[in-house]
């Protein structure tokens, strides 16, 4: 009887890292790896000398310094005495405002104008050509001079608003439009939970979000309730219910009641003072980049089968009817990833805020600070790692949708 044995294994040998395509791939990640760290070694280094030779060091302690400037859009109280630390920070919620308000207009924009492209109406869909391709083709910075200076040039001063003057408020007497800015009701809260009016709108904000969740659950359970029965519970009122009370609730205890803004000497007083620079750089980034969203749209609209629409007629669905629940759904599939770039885009493109006096992040932490305390190194990177967070904040919460939207593969 024979017995059988593993032949001896081979010992390791160095060419092996090499030749053995079992190796050769982490040995190429490992040497990538030092001449990466080598790199930044060398890059910081360098950087240090640099300074030292020119009698600078490396720290960040000008943002405890007094600012010594003014801000004129600011969301939190902000004084000429407050810190550059509190400057950036009222310039990163101007940035924060600008673009989520931006993102939220360009999106109503875009799948209004791009549903309408595809329209049999010949007059609409040329119309809505016209408005992408003239958005389109023309530089931003452009739209955002041209938008502010039509502002600034053709609207009232506010002393025509006075009795017997040639300009009238709007909307009830409540919204006035001047050469200075929109003047809009504010809500004042007499009993503020918190501290900050700004803390208190986050908490209300909290309050909305978690009643948005509550509803959210109510209609899971409505559409179980359909798919095991046939029969879909009547939910609509509990959902406006939970919309409304908390959140009405909240506002009453905090004491919350409209300021209606109104003339008093040579311009105007209470409510909210929306700035020409600010109302300027969000119609010209909506519009702008409405007209990438439209495109978006509308190609997503395409890569649908036309089979779909006929089905959908067959059943007797309205075209509106068809659009919403059949089309669209389905298009998202194709519209989300680039979507995804376009917030990005017009994010980065709020930095062109400068150029209408808007005090966002760059104009204060990387404006008028670099220059103010010579510390251009510290705001640039302190500038930049902000855009990256918030870049890769916008792309993980939108990745996080579009994977939900995704079909699901076994």
């Amino acid at each position: 009887m024979t017995t059988l044995t593993d032949p001896p294994k081979a010992s390791f040998r160095l060419s092996q890292l090499i030749y053995d395509t079992r190796y050769r791939s982490i040995t190429i990640q490992v040497i990538a790896m030092i001449l990466v760290v080598l790199g930044l070694y060398w890059l910081v280094n360098n950087t240090i000398q640099n300074l030292s030779a020119l009698g600078k060091d490396f720290n960040f302690g000008f943002l405890t310094q007094p600012a010594g400037y003014d801000i004129n859009q600011r969301l939190i109280e902000y004084t000429s005495q407050s810190t550059h630390f509190r400057a950036a920070i009222v310039g990163i919620l101007n940035t924060l405002l600008v673009a989520f308000l931006g993102c939220i207009l360009a999106t109503i924009i875009g799948v209004f104008v791009g549903v309408l492209r595809l329209s049999k109406n010949w007059v609409v869909s040329r119309l809505m050509s016209v408005y992408v391709e003239g958005f389109r083709n023309v530089p931003l910075l452009l739209w955002i001079i041209a938008i502010f200076a039509i502002m600034t040039e053709s609207m009232p001063q506010p002393r025509d608003f006075k009795v017997g003057g040639d300009a009238a408020m709007i909307l009830g007497d409540s919204v006035a439009v001047t050469n200075r800015g929109v003047y809009v009701p504010g809500v004042v809260f007499e009993n503020g939970l918190l501290g900050a009016p700004l803390l208190n709108w986050l908490l209300v904000a909290a309050v909305l979000i978690a009643s948005l969740f509550v509803i959210r659950i109510v209609r899971r359970r409505a559409d179980a309730t359909q798919e095991s029965t046939g029969i879909r519970p009547t939910t609509w009122y509990q959902q406006l219910a939970l919309l409304i009370v908390p959140t009405g609730a909240l506002l009453f205890l905090m004491g919350a009641h409209l300021q209606i803004p109104y003339i008093k000497g040579f311009n105007f007083t209470d409510g909210v003072h929306l700035r020409n620079s600010l109302i300027a750089l969000w119609i010209a980034l909506s519009l702008y980049t409405g007209a990438f969203i439209a495109e978006i749209v509308r190609s997503g609209i395409l890569a649908i089968s036309k089979g779909q629409s006929e089905a959908a007629a067959a059943l007797g669905l309205r075209p509106s009817r068809t659009m919403n629940l059949v089309i669209l759904p389905q298009a998202m599939r194709v519209i989300i990833p680039p979507l995804i770039s376009q917030y990005l885009n017009l994010t980065k493109n709020s930095s062109l805020a400068i150029a209408v006096g808007y005090m966002d992040v760059r104009a204060t932490l990387g404006g008028i600070t670099i220059n103010q305390t010579g510390r251009e190194l510290e705001g640039i990177l302190l500038m930049a790692a902000f855009y990256l967070l918030l870049s890769l904040t916008i792309s993980g919460v939108m990745n996080v949708y579009n994977n939900r939207t995704q079909l699901q593969e076994r």
